[in-house]
């Protein structure tokens, strides 16, 4: 496989797909920031449920314009917030043929990308995965860990199907789907209640809420609003999701959510992504969501609270 690939961003996410792809000694170049130094000397380190291991990124560069040339895909593994500006970050390299896939949390978070890049192809990817970035250059990867791919706003591609052969070919579980945008949704059905909870109720892990009769009938009454908003956008989900994600959720390591890890850190969480962007499509749609309204705005006033006290 002589595809060039460039991972953005070295965090939890990128850090372990882009780091499983370089391992195997595809041609892997990493856009770092804080963790630059490390990774450049030191590479990457993995401690993973799949094995641990190191991966030496081919380039590492702090910026998109280091790069002189244009990848054949450019994997964008950045934190979805208002002041990342994901089109600027990656225009320097993004080519004619460049496909860019966006391995991100959220809804609705792919059209500033496709408006940015019309003639580009642009690939969904979502991450089912537990987790987090240890230290500079470092992650540890607790559970899970498949991808699911799919062509923006349908569809799939060879360009796409080729990308999830290179994912497999690393060991990394990969499927490719026709409805990336309800696969979205479905990742919402967990994300909406796991990740805002965890903050809001002090701090908790996944087996601590669903240990509490009352909270697991909250979460339930979350995944319930997504499922509604999802079948009124066009994208009805199996009546056996809520169900599937307790059940899995419960038999998963005990994991603190990415949000958590964020807040603890006093980094800004994803509220917009997961809560802002399903409670605008909630007004657009006519769907009454009071649930995931109510941890919206309870949210956005502790990440702003919570970044105050962090600077």
């Amino acid at each position: 496989m002589d595809e060039r690939i460039f991972v953005v961003g070295s965090g939890a996410i990128g850090g372990l797909y882009g780091g499983k792809l370089a391992a195997i000694g595809l041609d892997v170049s990493f856009l770092c920031r804080s963790d630059y130094e490390v990774v450049k000397s030191e590479g990457l380190f993995i401690k993973s449920v799949w094995g641990d291991f190191r991966a030496t990124p081919a380039r590492v560069v702090k910026n998109a314009e280091e790069l002189n040339f244009y990848p054949d895909y450019i994997l964008v593994c950045l934190k979805v917030l208002p002041q990342i500006d994901v089109p600027s970050i990656i225009r320097p390299a993004v080519g004619d043929n460049t496909a860019i896939c966006l391995i991100q949390n959220g809804i609705d978070i792919e059209p500033p990308v496709q408006k940015a890049f019309p003639s580009n192809e642009i690939i969904s990817g979502l991450a089912f995965v537990c987790c987090h970035r240890t230290a500079p250059g470092q992650i540890e990867h607790l559970d899970y860990g498949r991808l699911v791919l799919g062509n923006y706003p349908k569809g799939t591609s060879k360009t796409t199907e080729k990308l999830a052969d290179i994912f497999r070919h690393a060991g990394i579980p990969c499927t490719t789907t026709d409805d990336v945008v309800g696969a979205r949704w479905q990742k919402l059905v967990w994300n909406a209640p796991f990740n805002p909870i965890s903050v809001l109720a002090g701090g908790v892990t996944t087996d601590e809420m669903l240990s509490d009769t009352g909270m697991k009938s909250l979460i339930r009454a979350i995944m319930d609003e997504v499922c509604r908003l999802a079948e009124k956008d066009g994208h009805p989900l199996p009546s056996s999701v809520i169900d599937e994600n307790i059940s899995f959720t419960e038999t998963m390591t005990p994991y603190k959510t990415s949000m958590l890890l964020d807040f603890e850190s006093k980094r800004p969480m994803e509220v917009e992504a997961i809560l802002g962007n399903a409670v605008r499509k909630g007004k657009e749609l006519g769907v009454a969501i009071p649930h995931i309204e109510t941890l919206y705005r309870l949210l956005k006033m502790v990440d702003m609270k919570n970044r105050e006290n962090g600077r």
